[in-house]
């Protein structure tokens, strides 16, 4: 198999740049020249895992299956997942694709480029923590839908059980541990309305963040907002908080033990450990590191979204959110067309903070929007902002559906909800 472009990663910033390029090259050349590769049939929007994780939302119905979009939008798409790269013979190596029984369903493939994007985003950093085993993560869908299926199961078991508390601690007070508890107090809520006064039970969350405040990356304003909305909702939060190790039924930090029924961990992100066999040069978190255009240490090898280490400003690398890899995918389409048509662009990537999104349940949310009006700074919050969080799902979907597609989404499951509820039970 050849193609000039092959897209490694049907996330965010890899689904967007295979799609705008498919509609950029027509029907006939765009799915002859551009390869999008993921190791999942369909698409989730990694900010949501949350939602899915808490089921307040469906994945079945969220999910968009890549080779309608790849038809839609007239590229190629193929399951698979990144084996192997030869940078000096422009080839990577696809693994065998295995069903649930552990058999081959599609052997080890090789594939030839012009030019590679790799967009295959990061995991989950425990720092080393002893137990890891013992925490779920929010990965990818797969993982979300594995915790909401244990969560369902707890639900059920401490509805009938003697003491009726559910216990849960979340290790990481970023912008999913704050998320995943509001959606989780909200799932709970919407539960036990319809439960018998019998089966009622308490729901305990509690959050561990080991810095001194919590979503220690956005302004402190945005921090105390959220903490004061947390605490409204009964939310516990231990800043200054170390996590020691992991136990099944417990966290066993440096201020002492925290039972819990359920542990997520959502403390840091790296790259993949495998990023460093596969010849570019990485940096210590596994990331590639990339130059002013993208370029890696290969020739013809790009990388973005979280698996890639780009210069912002004052020493810092470009942070890991999805306004990043929409905004690497608009420039990675110029520079990849540029190549195609004999015309390199030599402009470099610019990154622009446009402000920050933090979703606290059904109709709230805090955020700040960076150089709005008159270049000033704006704090949102409360139905605004949620608005606006959801407007940032809606326009991922337009950029890769488009915009009548998107509404007519919008409405089908706004009407679904209203018939089968906001919390998948199921």
């Amino acid at each position: 198999m050849h193609y000039d472009i092959v897209i490694v990663g049907g996330g965010a910033g890899g689904l967007e740049l295979a799609a705008s390029l498919g509609r950029s090259l027509g029907p006939q050349s765009g799915q002859e020249k551009v390869l999008l590769i993921d190791r999942a049939s369909f698409h989730i929007w990694k900010p949501t895992l949350h939602e899915v994780a808490a089921g307040t939302l469906d994945a079945h119905q969220e999910g968009l299956s890549y080779t309608t979009l790849a038809r839609r939008n007239h590229f190629s798409f193929t399951l698979g997942e990144l084996g192997g790269l030869d940078p000096q013979k422009r080839q990577i190596t696809l693994a065998p694709v295995l069903d649930i029984q552990g058999q081959v369903l599609v052997p080890e493939r090789h594939i030839s480029y012009r030019w590679l994007v790799l967009a295959i985003g990061s995991g989950s950093n425990f720092f080393g923590t002893p137990g890891a085993e013992h925490a779920y993560v929010l990965e990818q869908t797969l993982d979300a839908e594995r915790f909401h299926q244990r969560l369902l199961t707890a639900f059920v078991r401490t509805a009938f059980s003697e003491d009726k508390l559910l216990s849960l601690a979340i290790v990481g007070a970023g912008a999913t541990g704050v998320e995943l508890s509001a959606e989780l107090i909200e799932a709970h809520q919407e539960l036990t309305e319809g439960l018998s006064k019998e089966q009622r039970f308490r729901l305990d969350i509690t959050i561990v963040e080991a810095a001194p405040r919590i979503l220690a990356g956005l302004p402190e304003k945005i921090s105390q907002q959220a903490q004061v909305a947390l605490q409204r909702k009964q939310v516990k939060v231990m800043t200054n908080t170390r996590v020691q190790a992991i136990e099944a039924d417990a966290l066993v930090t440096d201020q002492g033990r925290i039972p819990a029924d359920l542990i997520v961990w959502a403390a840091g992100i790296k790259a993949a450990d495998s990023n460093e066999r596969l010849g570019l040069t990485t940096n210590r978190s596994h990331q590639f590191v990339v130059d002013a255009q993208l370029h890696t240490s290969a020739e013809g090898v790009y990388a973005m979204g979280d698996c890639a280490a780009c210069e912002w400003e004052s020493g810092r690398l470009v942070p890991a959110r999805a306004q990043a890899a929409h905004q690497q995918a608009s420039y990675l389409k110029q520079v990849l067309l540029g190549l195609l048509k004999e015309r390199p662009l030599s402009a470099p990537f610019r990154y622009r903070d446009f402000g920050s999104l933090v979703s606290l349940g059904e109709n709230k949310g805090v955020g700040n929007l960076m150089g709005g009006l008159s270049g000033r700074n704006f704090f949102v919050e409360g139905l605004i902002a949620k608005w606006m969080y959801m407007s940032l799902h809606l326009n991922h979907h337009r950029a890769i559906i488009g915009t009548i597609d998107t509404m007519v989404l919008a409405l089908v499951r706004l009407l679904q909800r209203r018939v089968s509820g906001r919390l998948k039970l199921h």
